[in-house]
Formats: structure tokens, sequence, C-alpha cells
């Protein structure tokens, strides 16, 4: 576990999607309540549960996207009072969890205030909940952004390459070929960019520490037309 702020830390662990090693990112936030929300949780072990106990209390645990569910399940056994939150459209693809809640655009009480969210649209495929810690000005995205530069695998770097996202931080042209209604997601991303953040945290490649509202904006300026 890594401490990128005042009650922001970051969990990564190795993953591979379709033979691709890409990594994977939970991030960890502390509420003023002291109660711990969980993007985009990774396999769990003793040491991570131990780890997150120290930290508060495991409350809520996201899965922000219809990809980003693989371990979720698991925070419920260790944490029996976890509340699991859905992206739209994945309660019907995880029928064997059952999800205390699905994310809209508006956050819930437990969170309001501390956390922004908004539902990116017109990428149906996807249904990402983007978020924004208002306290730390860090904005987290899972498979809306990435940033996989030299320090990845080759085999990574060649991936990236071909998808047009490698060594610089933003989508890839997957994302611009999924997307369904450029209306919607544009929209969508005008919220986004309203946010007051600097930070992005990626699930995939390194955290951008800096400059990051600027970066998602040169990232999707094909969709944005500035």
């Amino acid at each position: 576990m890594r401490q990128l702020a005042e009650d922001l830390w970051v969990v990564d662990r190795p993953l591979r999607f379709v033979g691709v090693s890409i990594g994977t990112r939970m991030t960890v936030i502390r509420l003023r309540d002291g109660s711990l929300f969980l993007h985009s949780p990774v396999a769990l072990d003793d040491t991570l549960r131990q780890a997150l106990l120290e930290l508060g209390t495991p409350r809520y645990a996201v899965a922000p996207n219809r990809f980003h569910h693989m371990y979720i399940g698991e925070y419920r056994t260790a944490f029996p009072d976890v509340r699991l939150y859905a992206a739209p459209g994945l309660p019907d693809k995880r029928t064997d969890l059952r999800f205390d809640a699905v994310l809209s655009d508006e956050a819930p009480p437990e969170w309001a205030g501390q956390l922004d969210q908004e539902h990116f649209k017109g990428l149906p495929a996807m249904g990402e909940v983007v978020f924004c810690h208002r306290a730390s000005r860090t904005l987290l995205t899972c498979d809306l952004a990435f940033n996989l530069g030299p320090e990845a695998p080759w085999g990574t770097r060649l991936a990236f390459r071909l998808v047009g996202s490698y060594g610089k931080f933003g989508p890839t042209l997957l994302e611009k070929i999924l997307i369904r209604d450029r209306e919607a997601a544009r929209g969508s991303l005008a919220r986004i960019l309203g946010w007051d953040f600097d930070r992005v945290i990626v699930t995939h490649g390194s955290v951008l520490e800096t400059g990051g509202h600027g970066g998602m904006r040169r990232g999707y300026r094909w969709l944005i037309g500035d």
C-alpha cells in the first residue's frame, strides 16, 4: 500500500489481459467518518486485509465499470458489513453477487460532498463511473485513460503502440471506436472537466501526479473538439 496524499492510498497488483501485462490498481480513500471507500478492488490477502483495518473500516467496495469487478466478492467475505456498489449494467453480468446499489451521476449520502461522480455515457460496453476526491484533487478512472510508458514490459509497449496510447496519458483507439453516442459522451466529459482535479489515478499504468486536468482534455481533444 502506497500513500499519495492525506487519506488517499493505492494498492498495485500484477494483471494480464488477453496475454498482455497491464497491471491493476485499487484506490483507498478514508472518508471523514473513518470508513474506507475502495475503488476497483484488487485480490485480497491477509496482509492487505490487515493493512486496510489499520487505516479504518472498509465500508464501501466499488466496481466502477463492467470490467473491474473480479475480486469485489472477496471483500464481502472478509468484511461482512461492506456495501457493494456496481457500475450500471454490471449486476446483469455478475448475477452471482448481491450488490447493495447501482452507481449513478449522484453521489449517495455516504460520500456526498467528499467524492463527485459521473456515469460516462455513450460508452455502454464499459459503463464506467468516474470519481473525483475533492480533498486531494484526484480523479479516479479505470479504462477511460491509461498511462503506460517505458517502464512497461516490451509486449505491453508494443500492444499500446498498436492502440495509439503508448508513452502518453489518455484513452486508446478502442475508446474512440466503442463510443456509440458522442453527444452523450461529450456531455459527461464536460462535467468531469468541470471538477477541480490535478492528479489522475489510472488502474493501468503510472499515476499521473500532476497536470491531469490538461491531460484529460488533451487526450479527449478528438471528442470535445478543442
